[in-house]
């Protein structure tokens, strides 16, 4: 079906408008009295499209504000879902297939089946927190343009229809006859009072237009802005090394890669004072349990500036930053965060400096750093090379009687070294090094090494070449490159619901005839305001009527 949509004033209207882009005369005017339906000023939308194609529909979906209305319900659900139990990442070092049915029963099982237990990372949610954020973009697209168009290309002398069915409205003489200088100089009597009361008049021969605080029609398109940018932001934390929010164990004394960085970090010192016993409340002392009073990681960070990927070299470090971590003074730099989170006694080997010895003179040779963490592949002794053929951090016989390690953890840490020097074999003969003294003993070091365990040894003179982690300190580390763009977003947001809440769009059309005015008046809220206002400029002017009178009335049928 071909709809007419020109108007009695000659201006062609696209498909979908309801009211005239130029004179305002309703296109499908009914005879009805009711007031005129105003939104974009009757504009065509793109949602409007005659035999709209599959873009055109895909475009319509997510311009329906229904739609939108949908999605924000279902993201809702979906977040106290999420809530029912806590998240996967508020917990270190545990199992979640385990957990949950352990801890909930029936229901923390099924919890963790459908995957609620990461519901904010799952990609459902994210895929309705994009949903929505592109129905906010087109929805304002859609709506945004038409009301650009009608509000920039407003015409002064509007079609009585338009004006007469205004839900504020008022038709009547004007006061000092109906010649044509009597209506000249009622209307600038009338433009004159507008102007006092805030107002921009426009004026076209008998016809007034007078506008005020239109910019607060775009408050609502300000504030899609801004959960546009905050959407964006939130989804932008899933781009690597945007967003972390890890728990970390950091041994004393030991150097550990902070992940999806080029940072290192080393827990230097870690210090525990507990509460004496007269400091402590008496349900404490009675149950005699020992409460930490502070706990302190002195922490060192590190950046790689070299080899930093390269397994087969040591990464070339320097040093950037050094704090003191507390509880609730974390480590702050360029936006990378580390909480005093928890500690645990957990007594580990960090590094040996042992000494090859000669047994036969008694002859001691340098000592050399072994690292439980990262031993090197060559080391010197004095004439003698020791290259490291094999490293066992938890060291094991398989059923087999092949040796093995059961974790990466230095539990009881094995080496085999490749010693070659004066004395020995050309291509170097096999040395298996055990740095703990119980593990010399329990796996017989002497009887493995044989002949050469009878001529070398390495030994550690003493435990000032050993280093020892006491405690492993628990750092909750936190990198959150969006939440700048969060801030911004939640501050536009801000400024555009000011600007729809305080302000309201007023407007007031008028035209006089033969000294007959007819006056018809728009706002977006506030009626009685504009109704108030409207009343007064009528008063300057010589017309006094009451507010209420100004309200169009329609009878019920």
């Amino acid at each position: 079906m071909i709809h007419n949509t020109k108007c009695e004033c000659g201006h062609q209207n696209p498909v979908g408008t309801l009211l005239c882009e130029s004179c305002g005369k309703p296109l499908e005017d009914d005879g009805g009295e009711g007031p005129l339906e105003m939104k974009y000023d009757g504009m065509a939308r793109r949602s409007q499209k005659a035999n709209p194609g599959v873009i055109d529909r895909v475009w319509n979906f997510f311009s329906s504000v229904k739609v939108a209305i949908y999605l924000i319900l279902i993201t809702l659900l979906g977040s106290a879902l999420g809530t029912i139990y806590p998240q996967e990442n508020t917990f270190l070092n545990f199992d979640p297939s385990v957990y949950y049915e352990e801890t909930y029963g029936l229901s923390g099982k099924i919890y963790y089946m459908l995957g609620l237990s990461h519901t904010f990372e799952s990609w459902w949610f994210i895929t309705l927190l994009f949903m929505i954020g592109t129905s906010l973009v087109v929805c304002s697209l859609d709506r945004v343009l038409p009301l650009y168009r009608a509000l920039s290309k407003q015409q002064i002398r509007k079609h009585l229809r338009f004006i007469t069915r205004q839900k504020v409205t008022y038709s009547g003489p004007i006061p000092g006859g109906s010649s044509a200088q009597a209506a000249e100089e009622w209307n600038k009597l009338a433009a004159k009072a507008l102007a006092k009361s805030g107002y921009r008049v426009h004026t076209e021969g008998s016809a007034l237009l007078a506008e005020k605080y239109r910019f607060s029609r775009w408050g609502p398109y300000i504030n899609h802005i801004g959960l546009i940018i905050f959407l964006g932001a939130v989804l932008m934390r899933g781009i690597p090394g945007w967003h972390m929010d890890q728990h970390i164990g950091f041994p004393e004394g030991k150097l550990v890669k902070i992940p999806e960085t080029s940072y290192y970090l080393k827990n230097e010192k870690f210090t525990l004072e507990y509460y004496t016993p007269e400091e402590m409340t008496e349900d404490f002392r009675a149950k005699g349990i020992d409460v930490p009073k502070v706990y302190e990681t002195q922490a060192a960070l590190f950046m790689c500036k070299a080899d930093c990927d390269d397994p087969a070299k040591e990464p070339v470090l320097e040093e950037v930053h050094k704090q003191s971590i507390v509880v609730n003074k974390p480590l702050s730099y360029k936006g990378l965060l580390a909480y005093q989170f928890d500690f645990k006694p957990a007594p580990t080997l960090i590094s040996v400096k042992p000494t090859l010895v000669n047994k036969e003179t008694g002859e001691s040779f340098g000592a050399f750093e072994l690292s439980m963490d990262n031993p090197r592949e060559l080391y010197t002794a004095g004439p003698y090379q020791l290259k490291l053929s094999a490293y066992f951090p938890e060291f094991a016989v398989d059923p087999k009687g092949l040796p093995m390690t059961k974790s990466r953890d230095p539990i009881m840490p094995a080496f085999v070294f490749t010693i070659t020097g004066p004395g020995l074999a050309a291509g170097g003969e096999p040395y298996m090094y055990f740095p703990r003294q119980i593990d010399k003993v329990n796996f017989r070091q002497d009887e493995i090494n044989g002949a050469l365990g009878q001529k070398l040894e390495l030994s550690v003179s003493s435990m000032d070449n050993v280093q020892i982690s006491e405690y492993i300190s628990y750092l909750n580390i936190r990198v959150d490159r969006a939440m700048p763009y969060i801030w911004v977003g939640a501050a536009i947001s801000m400024i555009g619901l000011i600007m729809g809440f305080y302000w309201n769009h007023r407007r007031i059309w008028l035209r006089i005839d033969d000294g007959e005015l007819s006056l018809g008046a728009h706002a977006n809220k506030n009626w009685y305001g504009l109704r108030k206002e409207v009343s007064q400029v009528l008063g300057k002017t010589g017309i006094v009527i009451d507010p209420k009178a100004l309200e169009r009335k329609v009878e019920q049928t």
